[in-house]
């Protein structure tokens, strides 16, 4: 099957259109449904409901199997769990049969009491998932029957004894609200029957090879009948981590064998695909009057929503990836619990967690210095993780690489901070000051794999196929520009092509920060093995055993002999006389190794409407060495950008009723370039001797600072200690502190 653009476009023009009827409840039982009248509709194909579809229940978390989250759904089912929950999938010609169909589906619905509080859903009357067939893979400590879809303690030391010995303890309670990810292109895909009879499916996604397996499991096919596609994609900041949509359209091609296409529009990209987990975190931190940290307890409780997709896994970087940052206190304690709810399922979103505890631990830490009258920074250096440390709360793992004391001065100098108050009167409105550090991972240690696989083409140019994706963050150019450093050559002379499951090597996919230090090691890994077989089959040519090869040229030590690489190349393919080279490499990392950031947010708050403008940013990043800095810089300003968004603007909320009230950019808000001010952002290098050439991740570390350091830069300005996001003018005015 040759895959051009023609050819997609071609099934794309042919495709049916597949849409899907949507619970206009929270919670109810499906008591009758019936199609008879909407299947009429001149150019329906076909009309799906609960009794047509495969009995296995599967999740839609990307992740590698078994998967850690709860097989909790099916395709369509009798119980619709929220506002937009799926009801039936329609197929059609064109849209407009299909919309009309849509209107005439009858459906007669048991009105469930609904329960859309997470705080109350632990042991509530209301079960949000009573079914007998329910199950998980792994021991996540669930307790369906009393909402829990997983709980976890993770303790160093005797936390209740180092508190009594502290001169200041500090309880608080921080709310971190569910944000949509809002990238520019929407949840879609199509799908189309291949020459030999295997499901073909394109979609923008994150993780094709997790798509094929989802789908295997939720039609009951061989992943063998299955292919997925990657095309350029319109981002994803983890949405797309989730397969939110591919199941609908891959059903309908496998049962009509005819190429069908889902494009969801941005209501329902809000409503109905997955958002950033709402979390309740309470922190009790205990120092001494010195300002040595001594003992750390957060709890933290997340809304998984009305299914469990990532819940159990995003909890825990809410702990186990703000905690380490006071890598010295004696003792620390770190509980969760994820719970269902009958709202949308929440699900990946950049920084997948620990952005959540980052807001509540350095929230508190800043409370903590105002307690104690310390400077916020000074206090940071007293107690922050150094380089060569043992992280108790990040599973034990080693710091081989840490440039954060430095990041911290490096972002005080860049704002000047030492010459500045954290408060200051500026007329008409009063600037604070705020400061917040983080860290991160990159990749999933002993579990997520990346493999590469690049072949010596004839010209003397590169091929390098990968199964990392590419959604705009640019790791097909990073994963090049690496090749190229292997190989001594320009990256241009390295053609890098996109994912597809029948072609290209396996990724677990892009998430958790993987892809520049997993798959770029397996990177290394293929090119050193490619420059070894290229040096064997030259000396082989050159009867020499003393071959060097220079990234242009191949020749002999004492220069009698020597030929270009694309000479040597046309060889290689030529009348049987040499061989194809290609060298194929897997990489699995036995360690996530943290990247870091320091971001400091200068504020203006308008004492008549309390208004607060983001005055200036600075952020400077420890991501190991830097591959590519006009990259890296785009990642940490766009990622300072989205999470000033969530400190100051966005806010998912539900009604009475269950059903969202910003489903759209017109209730929705996200930052504009001017709603973000002056971002700054600098680069302290490491060198990470597990990552290739020193790299360490960037993607989401950049994503975590501003909602604590622009609350306490608020609370320097005002007074008002804002705790629940977003941090708004009404919350600064009425001193509404929680």
């Amino acid at each position: 099957m040759i895959r051009t653009l023609s050819t997609y476009t071609v099934y794309i023009t042919l495709s049916l259109i597949v849409k899907i009827l949507r619970s206009p409840h929270a919670y109810a039982k499906i008591k009758s449904i019936d199609t008879t009248i909407a299947k009429r509709i001149p150019g329906i194909e076909a009309i799906y409901t609960y009794k047509d579809v495969p009995n296995s229940r599967f999740t839609l978390a990307g992740q590698t199997y078994p998967e850690l989250s709860p097989y909790d759904r099916k395709i369509l089912e009798d119980t619709v769990r929220y506002v937009g929950d799926e009801v039936a999938i329609v197929a059609g010609a064109n849209e407009d049969c299909v919309d009309r169909a849509l209107k005439m589906i009858k459906v007669e619905y048991e009105v469930l009491e609904p329960l859309l509080d997470f705080t109350k859903a632990i042991d509530n009357p209301i079960i949000v998932h009573d079914e007998d067939d329910y199950k998980t893979l792994c021991e996540i400590g669930n307790d369906v029957k009393r909402n829990i879809c997983s709980s976890d303690e993770s303790v160093v030391g005797n936390v209740d004894e180092v508190f009594k010995t502290c001169d200041v303890v500090l309880e608080r309670e921080y709310h971190t609200k569910a944000n949509a990810q809002a990238m520019m292109e929407t949840m879609r895909a199509f799908s189309y029957i291949d020459t030999y009879g295997r499901l073909t499916i394109v979609s923008s996604t994150q993780i094709p090879f997790h798509v094929r397996r989802i789908v295997s499991t939720a039609l009951e096919i061989p992943k063998s009948k299955i292919n997925v596609v990657k095309p350029r994609i319109g981002g994803g900041f983890g949405a797309k981590q989730t397969a939110c949509c591919e199941i609908f359209t891959a059903f309908v091609t496998w049962m009509t064998k005819k190429p069908s296409k889902i494009v969801y529009t941005r209501e329902e990209t809000f409503m109905a695909s997955n958002s950033r987990h709402e979390m309740k975190l309470r922190v009790k931190m205990g120092a001494k009057k010195d300002g040595t940290i001594e003992a750390i307890d957060l709890y933290t409780l997340s809304n998984t929503g009305a299914y469990g997709e990532h819940g159990p896994t995003v909890v825990g970087l809410s702990g186990h990836k703000s905690l380490p940052i006071y890598n010295h206190v004696k003792a620390s304690r770190f509980t969760n619990h994820v719970v269902y709810s009958n709202t949308m399922r929440a699900g990946a979103f950049r920084g997948y967690g620990a952005t959540q505890g980052c807001f509540a631990i350095e929230s508190c830490v800043n409370e903590l210095a105002d307690e104690l009258g310390m400077d916020p920074c000074e206090l940071r250096l007293k107690n922050i993780v150094h380089e060569g440390e043992v992280l108790s709360q990040y599973y034990g793992e080693y710091l081989n690489s840490c440039a954060l004391d430095r990041c911290l001065k490096k972002a005080m100098e860049m704002i000047d901070y030492k010459n500045k108050p954290l408060r200051q009167d500026m007329g008409d409105f009063v600037r604070g000051i705020g400061v917040a550090c983080t860290m991160q991972g990159s990749g999933i240690a002993n579990v997520d794999i990346g493999t590469v696989e690049i072949k010596l083409q004839d010209d003397g140019f590169y091929t390098l196929s990968i199964g990392a994706t590419d959604m705009g963050q640019g790791c097909d150019t990073v994963l090049a520009q690496i090749a190229a450093e292997c190989l001594d050559c320009d990256v241009d002379n390295v053609v890098t092509s996109s994912v597809d499951t029948e072609h290209s090597p396996y990724d677990t996919g892009s998430y958790a920060s993987a892809t520049s230090y997993v798959t770029g090691q397996a990177v290394v890994k293929a090119c050193t093995q490619l420059k070894e077989q290229i040096l064997t089959e030259a000396k082989a040519l050159f009867e020499c055993e003393d071959v060097e090869f220079n990234g242009k040229e191949i020749y002999t030590l004492d220069h009698k002999k020597s030929m270009s690489l694309a000479d040597f190349a046309d060889y290689c393919f030529g009348g049987g006389k040499g061989k194809a080279l290609i060298a194929t490499a897997s990489h699995v990392s036995p360690t996530s190794p943290p990247p870091f950031m320091v971001g400091i947010a200068e504020v203006d708050v308008d004492k008549l409407t309390g208004e607060i403008k983001v005055h200036d940013y600075v952020a400077c990043v420890d991501c190991g060495t830097v591959i590519n800095p006009n990259l890296a810089r785009v990642q940490a300003e766009g990622g300072i950008g989205q999470g000033i968004g969530m400190a100051l603007y966005e806010d998912i909320t539900y009604d009475e009723r269950g059903k969202m009230r910003n489903n759209s950019f017109f209730q929705y808000k996200v930052p504009t370039r001017i709603d973000v001010g002056n971002v700054r952002v600098e680069f302290e290098s490491s060198y990470e001797d597990n990552g290739p050439f020193g790299v360490k991740s960037i993607g989401e570390v950049v994503i975590n600072t501003p909602s604590p350091a622009i609350a306490s830069a608020v609370a320097h300005a005002t007074g008002v200690q804002v705790r629940t996001l977003p941090i708004t003018p009404e919350k600064v005015l009425l001193k509404h502190e929680d």
